[in-house]
Order: structure tokens, then C-alpha cells, then sequence
């Protein structure tokens, strides 16, 4: 998709607020504790290669990813920190996550079995983190004797392996409740008392299991969601955690008024009339829209227009969607649809709400038509 750079909406991503909250992770690691920054769905949406810049200048050691061509783009824009692949990447591309130094994720027998051959015809060995299926029934081994086979394989396979990683991923970590959280633990300590390998790293601490359970050790952290100013306690209808240090938001998305009009009553607004003028009414048009990332469920949110909250009148359009305004307004009034301020009545956690969805998923969705401007 072609970035609209001759439109004026853009998303504003501010690296300091990146900075802090790697900064504030970092200092509050037990000693000999790495942080890899996690920069998969391009950084959250907030672009992949300035965030992981950002993040390696102020304390973080490494990066996670969910594909191998994440990682590759990471190498490409010269980054020469430790890669994970966090999902599953296909046995065939082993070399070429060997060749550029990329650690893989491997959850079962098989893929060892199947990506064995290529690493020996070229002569490569390939760093792999051994992923346990604790209990979010994803990916990763499962059974007991499949885990330890796993094991006698690569002991007998060093040439094409090193065992770099042992780890898991919680289901609930982000929750006050714990019993599941406390359950995965002990599956996942059941399995690395089967191990037959000696890993580097023994890691299970994603952002929200680093924030919340201090007393779950791992060897390294797979800070996400908070790299981003981002609580991942955020499920819409539940209480929040509350993290132990500020956490600054990243991104804001603005734009500005592209026409305003008066209509009058008994008129529709956009696709299906499902807004109708109940008298004459200002409305004005935002070039924003769901193929940017700008979902229709959003009817009805307030977005800021110039220094007034307004309702988003009418269904979203791809490309534009409209606004009542409480008098005519100048073309070119700045309008906010996302604040960074984490109490704004536009937040992303508040369109999150609104949707009935985490912020996770509105700020991975804004598409690559929407220009990043880093400050």
C-alpha cells in the first residue's frame, strides 16, 4: 500500500516516550537479566526499525519478532543485535535464519528431523530456543516423551544446533487472578526438569508477567506492549494492574477537517442513513477511513476537533468519515483522533473500549497508508 504523504494524517510516534519506558524496564532488572525488545506487526504499528533503534540505544540487548522476515528486515536496516522468531518458521528457511544469525522457535520433533538435512548439506548450524506449550495450547512441545526424544536428538545433532532458548508464553499474566498463571508455571518447570540440553536463556516473562510477577525468575524479558506506553492489563470490562513504574504512550494519530458543510434536517450521512439530521447540523468531513486502519465499529467515538470532543456521525467510509460539529469550523482545524494522553476521552485504550477490543489490536491494525513521524 502506498504511503499517503500528500494527505494531511499522519501517525506521530514519540521516541522518547519510547526511550523512557525501555529506560524504566531496564532499571528495574535483577543483574545478569537481558531485555529483548519485542518489534513484531512492525512495532505494534508503530514502525519496527526506528522502535528497535530506539530501544537498543537505551538498554535493550535483543528482539523478538513473529516472523522470520521481521527479522531480516531488522538486519537489513543494519541492526546486528540477537533475533527471535517467535512463531513458527518453516524448516526449509533454517539456512537462511542460520546465514543472518536469526534464532528460530522450534516446538516439535519433526521440524528438528525435517531441517536437519539442509543445515548439514551446508555446513550450517542454527540457533533454536525450545518453545513449551504451558497452557495456551499455541504452539510448542507438550508431552513428556516427545520433549526428552527432543532432547537426545540435539545432543546428538550439535553440529546443526545450539539450544540458545528455553521458554514459554502465559495465557493470563495480565490478570489478578492467578491460579492458570500459577498452573502454566508448574507445567513449564515439570518440562525443564526433562531437559537433557543446557539452554542459555530460560525465559517466560512477556511484558505483563514482567510487570505483575516478580517472582516468576527468567533469564531474559520479552518487553512488548510496555515499550509502547501500553498497559497489558487492558481487557475491556476488566479491572487494571497497575504497572510499578509510568508508563508513557507512544502514538498519537491526527489529521485535519477536508470539508465542512451544513445540512439540514431529514438528511443522511453516509452509507445506509443510519445518522439523519434531526435539524440543521454541521458536519464535517475527516480523510480517514477503515482502509487506513479507522475501523467502522468506531461510530459514535469522540474524536478531538480543534479543541472540542466530537461524535463520528454516519458509517465509516474506506477513505473518510464524518463528524458533528457544534458550529461551522474552518477547513484545516487540526483533528485528533488518538491522544497519547492515557486519560483522553480518544486514547487508544479508549477506542479499544469502544470496540469492545485491546489496544493492541486498534494500533497493529493502522495501515501503511497512514505516514509515521517520529519525534
Amino acid at each position: 500500500m502506498v504511503v499517503a504523504s500528500h494527505r494531511n494524517a499522519q501517525l506521530k510516534i514519540n521516541l522518547g516516550a519510547i526511550a523512557q519506558n525501555v529506560k524504566n524496564e531496564v532499571s528495574r532488572l535483577p543483574g545478569g537479566t537481558q531485555m529483548f525488545a519485542v518489534v513484531k506487526a512492525n512495532g505494534y504499528g508503530h514502525g519496527a526499525v526506528p522502535v528497535a533503534k530506539t530501544a537498543a540505544e537505551n538498554g535493550a540487548t535483543g528482539f523478538c519478532v513473529a516472523v522470520l522476515d521481521e527479522a531480516l528486515e531488522l538486519r537489513q536496516a543494519g541492526l546486528d543485535q540477537p533475533i527471535l522468531v517467535l512463531g513458527i518458521t518453516e524448516p526449509k528457511d533454517a539456512v537462511l535464519a542460520s546465514e543472518n544469525n536469526v534464532s528460530l522457535s522450534v516446538g516439535s520433533l519433526s521440524w528438528l528431523q525435517e531441517s536437519t538435512n539442509d543445515l548439514q548439506e551446508q555446513t550450517k548450524q542454527l540457533k533454536i530456543h525450545l518453545a513449551i506449550d504451558s497452557g495456551m495450547s499455541r504452539i510448542g512441545f507438550i508431552e513428556d516423551e516427545e520433549f526428552v526424544a527432543a532432547n537426545d536428538y540435539l545432543n546428538d545433532h550439535q553440529a546443526e544446533f545450539e539450544v540458545e532458548g528455553m521458554f514459554t508464553h502465559f495465557a493470563s499474566a495480565d490478570t489478578a487472578q492467578t491460579d492458570y498463571f500459577n498452573y502454566q508455571v508448574g507445567r513449564f518447570n515439570h518440562l525443564k526438569s526433562l531437559l537433557r540440553v543446557e539452554p542459555k536463556y530460560i525465559h517466560v516473562a512477556n511484558t505483563a508477567t514482567s510487570l505483575f510477577h516478580e517472582a516468576c525468575h527468567s533469564d531474559l524479558v520479552r518487553f512488548g506492549i510496555g515499550i509502547y506506553g501500553l498497559n497489558p492489563s487492558s481487557a475491556p470490562g476488566a479491572t487494571d494492574l497497575v504497572p510499578p513504574f509510568e508508563i508513557k504512550p507512544a502514538l498519537s494519530l491526527t489529521t485535519a477537517l477536508s470539508f465542512v458543510k451544513q445540512i439540514h434536517k431529514g438528511s443522511g450521512v453516509s452509507y445506509g442513513s443510519t445518522y439523519v439530521a434531526e435539524g440543521d447540523e454541521w458536519i464535517g468531513t475527516v480523510p480517514v477511513g477503515y482502509a487506513d486502519g479507522w475501523q467502522r465499529s468506531l461510530q459514535g467515538f469522540e474524536v478531538k476537533v480543534g479543541d472540542i470532543y466530537c461524535p463520528i456521525v454516519g458509517r465509516i467510509c474506506m477513505d473518510q468519515f464524518m463528524v458533528k460539529l457544534p458550529n461551522e469550523l474552518p477547513v484545516g482545524t487540526p483533528v485528533e483522533l488518538i491522544s497519547a494522553n492515557p486519560t483522553a476521552k480518544n486514547s487508544l485504550k479508549a477506542a479499544a473500549d469502544k470496540i469492545g477490543t485491546i489496544h493492541y489490536e486498534v494500533a497493529c491494525l493502522f495501515t501503511s497508508r497512514l505516514p509515521r513521524i517520529y519525534y
